[in-house]
């Protein structure tokens, strides 16, 4: 995808940021759209439908991770990517993010160029999994749908955050094979992310209470596995 195609939202509530930020993504020639507080960001979300949003944290009206959620909980925002920047640099806030759906958390001040090279790198992950989810994967009443990003258990429809998609992805495409931890944060968060240890852990919880508990085993120390046998 050319970046002319690209489509890019800032949020965040300082005008200096949002200013310099576009000014860099521009000279890019990303389509950049702007916006200062979480209401409006949404908005102009369902308007533009962006590939990438940069997102703050602390914001009027609605916070960063309240705008996460809400576009995450929406199946037509599942392939975009959203990456905070933000000054909060608590651990908790961080893991508040990636459970809100975020593939990325940047701390404030960053130089321009390496927010640049960050987008850039994030954009081209999610090139990589368009091409790569494109089939069906079966185990009895587990179906998971890689072209319409969707899985189905017993026959009901869920809808996954990216995120935790693309684990389970990584994991039923490799039954009954141990896959460590390290491979597992390289593959679906990417080495140039840094996250809390216990992210993978939070986004296995989540997808055993959607999928069922028996699906996905813990080797403890090591990583994870796919069950496909006898479920």
């Amino acid at each position: 995808m050319e970046n002319k195609n690209i489509k890019i939202l800032v949020v965040d509530d300082e005008p200096d940021i949002v200013e310099i930020i576009s000014y860099n993504l521009k000279q890019e020639n990303y389509q950049v759209f702007t916006s200062d507080n979480g209401n409006d960001a949404i908005n102009i979300a369902y308007e533009q439908k962006p590939n990438l949003i940069i997102l703050d944290v602390m914001m009027p009206e609605m916070n960063g991770i309240e705008v996460c959620e809400i576009l995450r909980s929406n199946k037509i925002f599942t392939n975009i990517i959203i990456m905070f920047l933000s000054a909060r640099g608590e651990d908790f806030t961080h893991l508040a993010a990636y459970e809100a759906g975020a593939d990325d958390y940047v701390n404030k001040p960053i130089k321009p160029k390496l927010l640049v090279s960050k987008v850039k790198s994030l954009l081209r992950r999610l090139n990589l999994s368009n091409q790569i989810f494109t089939m069906k994967l079966i185990y009895k009443e587990l179906i998971i749908d890689k072209e319409e990003y969707t899985v189905k258990v017993k026959g009901d429809k869920i809808i996954l955050p990216r995120k935790e998609f693309e684990l389970l992805f990584l994991l039923s495409s490799n039954p009954n094979k141990v896959i460590h931890r390290e491979k597992i944060m390289n593959k679906i968060w990417g080495d140039d992310v840094v996250v809390g240890d216990r992210t993978i852990d939070v986004h296995i919880r989540k997808l055993r209470e959607k999928i069922g508990q028996n699906y996905i085993k813990t080797i403890k120390g090591v990583g994870y596995k796919f069950i496909s046998e006898d479920i």
